[in-house]
């Protein structure tokens, strides 16, 4: 039983996408819970798996609850809060042992499903609603994540950038929330508040191990208290970038190195024929230690202490990093300029397209060695509506042509200019 499709269903109103496969000696089981951005709820949807964290009903005590992992012979849990396109998604993850590893009294997936049911639809309660000294204890929580993205001047210019980028859309909204908000979330609003997330959440579960789609349906249905009264599916959104001019922003902190981000605006989203294309565009622009942004800012020049791009395939976004001396900035936004227009212009060697279709190649080929990197790849399918088995992908990627990338290259339009600056003396 080693199947590459997975198998879809559906149990109240949740998506459910299993692999059955005996390859991996553990469970990885994935819960995507999905709403739009929206910065009357980002807050307190971010702070809600923290409170779920805590407690649930069968083990209130944040103890018992850490406990009940060891019981399942170690199970692993964490979750994560991020942005993909213009939604903010919870994602819980469980990796358990197969059964057949181990002497258990009950089935170790079923247990699993139990203790993930409740983690998400039976949370720990006081009188009613959330207990006050978890909600308490987590405000706080999130509150120094979100202070130490100002103590990180990288991650601090990068998420600069994209505000003044995104001014008025929601993309421009941090996935943890706003730290303005914290103080007005109480455990009664919060405990409402999870109460709609709940129902307007787009949920879809994921399960890649030695089961099958039918045991997983009857254990969502024995585990999850759903009673949602709808469905609910992401909008493709249709980027259509329109540059003006672009905008330059200078932020001046008490720093000694420059911070130089650039965005760009581009149609090519995941769901793009195009897309294998903007894969090469960046991976030879800046995702690589042998691309142009590296060999050129960092190593020739000797202009930047780090150098790269990213490419947001879901919201039609390539962002570019750099560490520079405050002294360089001219120079360095020329270079970097420079690199832009040798893209666009074809200036593209066939040892940089070799060498970045073999690491998006090694890169494709290692996911299939990890679960829950498999069921990250298929979610980009649940996101943009576009099934692109990685196959496909690999095979996409390795007939791009030089063309291709420069055609590619010319919708990338920058849009934002950020540096983060030092302190004028006086």
């Amino acid at each position: 039983m080693n199947k590459t499709l997975f198998e879809r269903g559906s149990v109240g109103n949740m998506n459910i996408h299993v692999l059955p496969t005996n390859r991996f000696k553990t469970f990885a089981v994935s819960l995507y819970a999905g709403i739009p951005l929206n910065s009357k709820t980002v807050t307190s949807t971010a702070l809600t798996p923290f409170v779920l964290r805590r407690g649930t009903s069968s083990y209130p005590e944040t103890l018992q609850f850490r406990e009940q992992l060891e019981h399942l012979y170690g199970a692993g849990f964490g979750f994560d809060v991020y942005k993909r396109g213009n939604y903010q998604i919870v994602q819980f993850r469980m990796d358990t042992i197969n059964d057949s590893f181990v002497q258990s009294e009950a089935p170790l997936l079923a247990q699993t499903f139990n203790f993930l049911g409740e983690v998400v639809t039976k949370p720990a309660l006081e009188e009613g609603v959330f207990r006050e000294s978890y909600v308490a204890a987590e405000r706080e929580n999130v509150r120094k994540k979100l202070e130490a993205i100002i103590n990180d001047k990288i991650r601090y210019a990068a998420e600069r950038c994209i505000e003044e980028m995104f001014q008025g859309d929601p993309y421009r909204l941090h996935p943890l929330g706003e730290r303005s908000d914290l103080d007005r979330i109480t455990a009664s609003s919060l405990h409402e508040a999870y109460q709609n997330w709940l129902q307007e959440a787009r949920l879809d579960l994921y399960v890649v191990g030695d089961t099958t789609l039918a045991e997983v349906q009857e254990l969502v249905s024995s585990s999850f208290a759903l009673n949602r009264a709808a469905a609910h599916s992401y909008a493709h959104e249709q980027v259509e970038p329109v540059v003006q001019e672009v905008r330059t922003v200078s932020e001046q902190l008490d720093v000694n190195q420059g911070k130089l981000n650039l965005g760009l605006r581009t149609p090519i989203t995941y769901g793009d024929d195009r897309y294998a294309s903007a894969l090469l565009y960046s991976g030879i622009l800046g995702s690589y230690p042998h691309s142009k942004l590296f060999i050129n800012v960092r190593e020739k020049e000797s202009l930047a202490y780090y150098a790269a791009s990213r490419y947001d395939g879901h919201k039609g976004l390539l962002t570019i990093q750099s560490g520079i001396e405050i002294a360089n900035y001219e120079k360095a936004l020329q270079i970097i300029q420079a690199q832009l227009s040798d893209m666009r212009s074809g200036v593209i060697s066939e040892l940089e397209m070799s060498q970045t279709k073999a690491m998006l190649r090694n890169s494709l080929l290692e996911m299939k060695d990890s679960a829950f990197e498999m069921i990250a790849y298929d979610f980009n399918r649940v996101l943009s509506g576009k099934d692109r088995p990685v196959d496909e992908l690999l095979s996409q990627v390795e007939r791009v042509t030089p063309e291709d990338v420069v055609q590619a290259a010319q919708t990338f339009e920058l849009d934002t200019i950020y540096f983060l600056t030092g302190k004028k003396e006086g």
